[in-house]
């Protein structure tokens, strides 16, 4: 069974999506998704433990080898994320399930064909499969976005779809650019032609360029960020809890591309004009989230935020750097999406108010102390894991910047951002959830139904619980870390399937 596990995060949710349109019977589709992802949950965990012993776990779809055939690869990072993407994926699922789900047809297929390509795009060891499970994720968010209609869904995912199949249109042509010069898109294969001759360099470094650059805009960096904050604002409440890893995984795959391939051959290729976008976009952000109307558009800022700090890691290459990087994007993760079930709880609370920031009836005491928990995680604010994740960038990125200018302007950047989130935080929590005012007409707020509050319970609750347990974790994401600096050590258990234990215990 274990040779089969690197594949059953993407069986899963595939059969999954089967038999929920097997019926149109909704009852049945949300027994079938709640039940299957929390087996994806059960068995990303034991992919965890399974990948933490430091083997590459190399899995070759109908048996034909790398770099011939199609390969599924698990290392620490890829079982990683694709446990946060269970976890997150449940906790939206159950959320969704107490009513948003009956909005339209075929949420459910949809919700398991977006965790299909999620989980898929982390596993991949092949940059043309990276693309086409991209797609499948890309194609499932766009119905999803739509889910339950609406003017602002409507011209949301115009904007969202037109800019994804340029990405799309570029990707494709990075990855022509690719085989025309190196005969192959596996990642490992490319990682051991890069540095030899007789092939065009420069065709090469564009295409790789290229490549970032698609990636990139799927996390939202300037001056491609625009689409975000009003994409996520406009989707529903478990449909953006969700959202909140998809720009992830183009930070993931720049982690990745750029340890194996980049660093050993294009070392120069992220050099400054990253880390400068990337402090752009943390400011750009910042100021969205002064500026936002409504707990949902913060909550989107607070993504981009997020998205942005990370962006300024790889370009600082180092496993201390990207080990604090995994941490931070693990606790940023759980708290953007947690606002976005918490704004879904306070709309439905404060009746004809919503979720704007403006008096209005005042939700439950629970919802309340949720709010703050919150807010003083994605502040950065002890004791919680904002703090911690963010003080272990700031000091591992000051460890291993070239130069004193650099970190620096990065400090100052980060921590003024931290400031202004803090500032808004304050003064929008007052407005939201302290200043009391009964709206005319206005019927007495109903009971959260059990699902929702639950949800947004138990992601509200990963703030206090990753400090609580932030040594552990962040020894796994060392680890990780330090595996993903290990390249010699991937190509080989790819390339070679047989070297995979000596690697492992290489990478150890």
């Amino acid at each position: 069974m274990n040779a089969h596990a690197p594949i059953l995060p993407i069986l899963i949710p595939f059969a999954a999506a089967l038999l929920q349109m097997a019926t149109d019977r909704l009852a049945f589709q949300r027994i079938v998704g709640l039940l299957t992802t929390a087996l994806l949950v059960v068995v990303t965990a034991w992919l965890v433990l399974l990948a933490d012993d430091g083997v590459l776990r190399v899995y070759a779809l109908g048996d034909w080898p790398a770099p011939f055939g199609i390969v599924l690869v698990v290392d620490r990072l890829a079982a990683g994320m694709t446990l946060l993407t269970a976890v997150l994926g449940f906790l939206a699922l159950l959320y969704a399930s107490a009513g948003f789900d009956a909005r339209g047809r075929h949420f459910h297929p949809l919700f398991q064909f977006q965790l299909v390509g999620l989980s898929g795009a982390f596993l991949t060891g092949d940059l043309f499969n990276l693309f086409v499970f991209f797609e499948v994720m890309l194609l499932a968010s766009y119905a999803l976005l739509a889910h339950g209609g609406g003017l602002a869904r409507t011209r949301a995912g115009i904007s969202y779809v037109v800019l994804n199949l340029v990405g799309s249109a570029l990707f494709l042509i990075a990855l022509g650019l690719l085989y025309g010069t190196l005969g192959t898109l596996n990642l490992a294969d490319l990682a051991s032609r890069l540095p030899l001759a007789g092939h065009d360099q420069a065709l090469a470094r564009l295409a790789f360029a290229l490549l970032i650059a698609v990636f990139v805009l799927k996390a939202g960096l300037l001056p491609l960020s625009f689409w975000l904050p009003p994409t996520y604002t406009a989707a529903g409440a478990p449909v953006a809890a969700l959202f909140a890893i998809m720009t992830k995984v183009g930070i993931v795959a720049i982690l990745r591309v750029q340890a194996i391939a980049l660093t050993p051959a294009i070392p120069d290729l992220l050099d400054r004009w990253l880390t400068t976008l990337a402090l752009a976009t943390v400011v750009f952000a910042a100021l969205g989230v002064l500026a936002a109307a409504r707990l949902r558009a913060l909550a989107a800022w607070l993504v981009l935020l997020s998205a942005a700090t990370l962006l300024i890691t790889p370009a600082q290459a180092s496993a201390p750097v990207d080990a604090a990087a995994l941490y931070y994007l693990v606790q940023s993760t759980l708290a953007g999406a947690a606002f976005f079930l918490l704004a879904g709880v306070i709309a439905d609370q404060r009746g004809g108010a919503s979720d704007y920031f403006k008096a209005g009836p005042q939700p439950a005491i629970w919802v309340k102390i949720a709010f703050l928990i919150l807010a003083t995680t994605v502040a950065g604010l002890p004791p919680f894991s904002g703090f911690v994740g963010k003080l272990m960038l700031l000091t591992t990125l000051r460890a291993v910047s070239s130069g004193t200018a650099i970190w620096v302007a990065i400090w100052v950047v980060l921590l003024a951002s931290s400031f202004i989130v803090m500032i808004a935080l304050a003064r929008d929590g007052c407005l939201l959830i302290w200043e009391h005012e009964a709206l005319a007409g206005q019927p007495p707020a109903e009971g959260i139904a059990w699902q929702r509050a639950t949800a947004t319970l138990l992601l509200v609750a990963a703030g206090p619980l990753l400090a609580l347990f932030a040594r552990p974790l962040a020894d796994y994401a060392e680890r990780a870390a330090n595996q993903l600096h290990t390249p010699g050590a991937y190509v080989a258990g790819v390339l070679a399937p047989t070297a995979a234990k000596n690697g492992g215990e290489e990478a150890r």
